[in-house]
């Protein structure tokens, strides 16, 4: 039998505004991205510089399409040690993190971090105005059952953001990319000889070839979200255009954006 889609009404988050933020200059954009990745390619040696300014750039964009982050509370899923979830606070949200791998969380976590599995959180329906999720999705084994809790704990009217690199990115190996096209055991191996440690992830267990066209089909195709965005996260011009081109986007995206609206129960 198929499924009727409900559309989504919206209502204005507690204490956010009303209308979201104009979007941001271009060539800001544009020195933004660039400035991305110039951090990413020196991640493994300055990593609290290169996720803190990720961190920024990602609140940035919840604002552009949210309006600002103060007075609303913030389900941050996947956050690692915390860059994310202290952002917000910094802006003014009221921001919660919820982390799995007690490895990731490390030494020093933002007050009040919760260890709990994003299938499970321990939260009451629609309690979040913004749940986030930053590079979640490739790690899981049952993505569309992760969104589901992402948007079981966000109130209706809220909005969900999920950002995830795909395998057919170059960066879709995370650190044995992009050798990853040339097969995952193969990828793997190298990695081993030129680093001579394990790699960090292994596909099928810790990481999962996740791509954009499903994704966004099995998105749709959900009654309990509906796409207010879908883009490029991180590429500073036709940004959504890339995202409609079959094919062309599973390499050229590089790191997809979505951002949903909980539609009400």
């Amino acid at each position: 039998m198929s499924r009727v889609r409900v559309g989504c009404s919206w209502s204005r988050p507690r204490g956010g505004a009303a209308n979201v933020t104009a979007p941001r200059p271009l060539a800001a954009s544009v020195r933004g991205s660039l400035d991305l990745f110039r951090a990413f390619l020196r991640e493994q040696d300055e990593p609290d510089a290169c996720y803190s300014l990720l961190a920024r750039h990602s609140v940035d964009q919840v604002e552009e399409y949210g309006g600002p982050v103060a007075g609303l509370t913030v389900v941050d899923v996947g956050g690692g040690s915390g860059y994310f979830t202290e952002e917000f606070r910094r802006r003014g949200a009221h921001a919660y993190l919820f982390e799995p791998d007690v490895r990731e969380i490390g030494g020093k976590p933002p007050n009040g971090t919760v260890v709990a599995d994003g299938y499970l959180l321990p939260l009451g329906d629609g309690v979040a105005d913004v749940t986030f999720s930053s590079n979640v999705l490739e790690h899981v084994a049952d993505p569309q059952t992760f969104l589901s809790e992402l948007a079981r704990v966000t109130r209706p009217g809220g909005l969900v953001f999920v950002s995830f690199t795909n395998w057919l990115s170059p960066w879709g190996g995370h650190e044995w990319a992009p050798w990853h096209y040339l097969g995952a055991e193969r990828a793997r191996a190298r990695y081993r000889r030129r680093t001579g440690r394990a790699p960090k992830h292994t596909l099928g267990e810790n990481l999962f070839a996740v791509h954009i066209g499903p994704t966004l089909r099995q998105v749709r195709a959900r009654d309990d979200v509906t796409v207010v965005a879908a883009r490029s996260r991180y590429w500073p011009f036709l940004a959504g255009t890339i995202v409609r081109i079959p094919g062309v986007r599973e390499l050229a995206t590089w790191n997809l954006l979505l951002v949903l609206r909980r539609c009400p129960r």
